[in-house]
């Protein structure tokens, strides 16, 4: 004869209070073992020791529960034991605005005595001297410290523009040197970390990239500044973890560069996420620019957008700009001629 309700639930009631009674014993055990840690100084939460528990947990496991719900159920009782211990799976990260780590402004890296915002500008590619060459007259002319160009250039389909490599270093570094300006160019490759070095002020990590965390750890080694861009797709707190595999391997000149994630939206290239700015602000040490350029696609909001980060509390922007845009071989239609350059400066001069 089948058991009645009454009797299974009453059962089922049984066993919640033995699951009870073992969580609460397990926490016990888990209490004395965090106890012997502190003797020896040893470290909390040991990833080896929590596969290891897992895996015996699934090999014994005979059903009817599959393995995955298992998996689900452990994974709570492991966690939610260290949490009553206070003990997190996470370290609190270096860049955190809680670390007491010593991480350096833009200007302090530089050594700038401006306060206003930081501003880097120049063409998307370095094609040939002379278009650099007017870029930087231009932004000599106007004070402007920072130079940007690529010259390698990571580009969605494999015909497009590839940039002029090591050629267009040279270029970048004879026009910076005659004109007093910071450089700032993207490295693509670890390969290619040491070279690009010998050539530009600031190592740029593209959204591509942003998660190539070999390439994050090998410009971690150097004591270049870096300025990592956001995904195309990675949340703030992903881009923050990216700034942490720099600062894990000693580089704290970090800066870090909202430009746009990818979103329903087709009226501009990607959509420019302003929240990130106060959000960064408030929970790193770290400095953050917004890229007008590669987050609108398109020149004609770029003064109120500059505006708004800005407002944001953004500690610069980065744009853009071309002798003659038309002619420009990559990403033509978001860079800005030189006196649409101008228009922009001048709109933004309140914080200059």
């Amino acid at each position: 004869m089948s058991k009645s309700l009454k009797t299974l639930r009453h059962e089922i009631d049984s066993v919640n209070d033995s699951i009870l009674e073992m969580l609460n014993k397990r926490t016990v055990l888990i209490k004395e073992v965090v106890d012997l840690k502190d003797q020896t100084g040893s470290e909390y939460f040991d990833p080896e020791r929590e596969t290891e528990m897992m895996e015996n947990v699934l090999r014994k496991n005979s059903g009817p529960l599959y393995n995955d719900l298992i998996r689900e159920a452990f994974g709570v009782i492991f966690s939610t034991s260290l949490k009553y211990m206070g003990i997190s799976y996470q370290k609190k990260m270096l860049v955190s605005s809680s670390s007491d780590e010593c991480f350096k402004s833009i200007g302090e890296m530089f050594d700038l005595s401006s306060n206003g915002p930081i501003i880097i500008a120049g063409p998307c590619a370095v094609e040939t001297p002379e278009y650099l060459e007017t870029v930087a007259k231009h932004l000599k002319d106007r004070n402007i410290k920072f130079i940007r160009a690529g010259a390698y250039k990571p580009r969605s389909s494999p015909y497009d523009f590839q940039g002029l490599k090591e050629n267009g270093l040279k270029i970048l570094q004879d026009v910076t040197k005659r004109f007093g300006l910071f450089s700032v160019t993207e490295v693509v490759d670890t390969r290619d970390v040491d070279l690009v070095m010998q050539y530009v002020d600031i190592l740029q990590i593209g959204a591509r990239n942003m998660q190539n965390y070999e390439l994050l750890k090998e410009v971690g080694k150097t004591d270049h500044p870096v300025l990592l861009k956001r995904g195309i797709s990675a949340t703030i707190q992903e881009l923050m973890l990216a700034a942490e595999y720099i600062a894990l391997k000693g580089n704290k000149k970090i800066i870090l560069c909202e430009r746009g994630i990818r979103t329903y939206e087709t009226k501009t290239r990607n959509t420019l996420d302003i929240s990130s700015i106060p959000i960064i602000k408030n929970e790193t040490h770290l400095p953050i620019i917004a890229d007008l350029s590669h987050s609108l696609g398109r020149k004609d909001i770029v003064k109120n957008i500059a505006k708004a980060v800005l407002s944001a509390g953004a500690d610069g922007i980065m744009v853009e700009v071309h002798p003659i845009p038309e002619l420009a071989l990559s990403d033509s239609k978001q860079q800005l001629s030189l006196s649409e350059f101008d228009d922009l400066l001048d709109c933004i001069s309140e914080w200059r």
